[in-house]
Formats: structure tokens, sequence, C-alpha cells
């Protein structure tokens, strides 16, 4: 047998891609603990927590408004699943967190969507997971952005659109407020 045949198969490693932005970034350096463009192991037993404390969070956000604990990461395996899963739970008292629009007050915790937009104040992160076949350990990839990702992204307004289809933008670009009109009235 040749040594390729005798060699362990190479399993895949889910990968969790996240595209950091903030408004102040440039002038206040709040990521400059972040290891960007290079990938790092998380074990599967432990959280990948993010925060300002160094002490406890391995992701730094350099930010008094920034919890001590932000929110953590969970990699887990749905039970009689084959699949792995990110669990994402917010760990701060004072600030919600929001995931894809869905908010998470503390201690709520949720399913990761393979891919998000994660935010809290004025952060906004992009989480992108590509999946992987390892359970000792999963990766994550940072990235920095450079234009805000909600925009960068088109992602749907979060305005409701009414029935008739016209969002009331429309009008009050043309400098028109809408009235409401009784549809019996001729």
């Amino acid at each position: 047998m040749s040594c390729f045949e005798e060699a362990e198969t190479e399993e895949t490693v889910t990968c969790l891609h996240m595209t950091f932005y903030h408004p102040c970034q440039e002038e206040k350096m709040m990521f400059r603990c972040l290891d960007f463009c290079k990938r790092e192991q998380v074990r599967a037993d432990e959280m990948a927590k993010f925060g300002r404390d160094s002490n406890i969070c391995h992701y730094n956000l350099m930010d008094t408004r920034v919890s001590r604990i932000q929110f953590s990461l969970q990699f887990y395996r749905k039970l009689d699943s084959s699949e792995f899963c990110l669990e994402i739970k917010n760990l701060s008292k004072r600030t919600k967190l929001t995931v894809n629009q869905t908010e998470l007050g503390y201690l709520n915790k949720m399913d990761l969507p393979w891919k998000c937009i994660i935010c809290f104040g004025d952060y906004q992160i992009l989480a992108e997971i590509q999946e992987g076949e390892s359970v000792d350990y999963f990766e994550t990839h940072l990235h920095l952005a450079e234009a805000p990702i909600l925009q960068e992204r088109s992602l749907p307004s979060l305005q409701p659109i009414p029935e008739d289809g016209i969002s009331p933008s429309i009008f009050l670009s043309q400098g028109k407020i809408p009235t409401e009109i009784d549809e019996n009235e001729p």
C-alpha cells in the first residue's frame, strides 16, 4: 500500500465567515484586536465569545458601549441528525441583539441561519456558514467591511408594505402626503 492509501481521510471543517462593520471604525478602531483574514479554530466544546472583556472573550471589540460579553456562538449537532449548527446567544443585559430582524433579549438564543446579519448598537455583522464534516472544531474567518452591510446587501426594508402595494415613500418623495379615504365616499 502507498502512503496515499494509508493516509487519514481529509474531512472538511465548518467555517463561519463574519464580516464586521461599524460607522466609526476608522476613527475609533474598535476592531483592532480582531485577527482579520486568518482562519481560527474553535473547539466544539467551547463557546466563541464576543465582547470587550479580553479575559473572557476571544473576539474583542474595543468599545466601552459593547458589553463585557456581548454574545456567544456554540457549535452543536442536532438530535438524531448528522447536521451541524451554530447557536447564537445574547449575553448582554443592556443591548438587544437582532439576527435577521429577530430580536434577542438577554439570554435568548436561536440557531444561526446559514446567512444572516447580526446587529447590536451601530454594529453590523454579516455571518455566513460554510458547512463541513468535522466534529472536533469549527473555524472562524473574520473580514472587515468598508461600507455598511445592510445597504451593501440590499436587504428588504423594515417598513410594512400597504395592501395596495404603493409605498408611502413614493408620495413623500413627491412632496405629497397620502390621505385615507372612506371607500363609501364618492
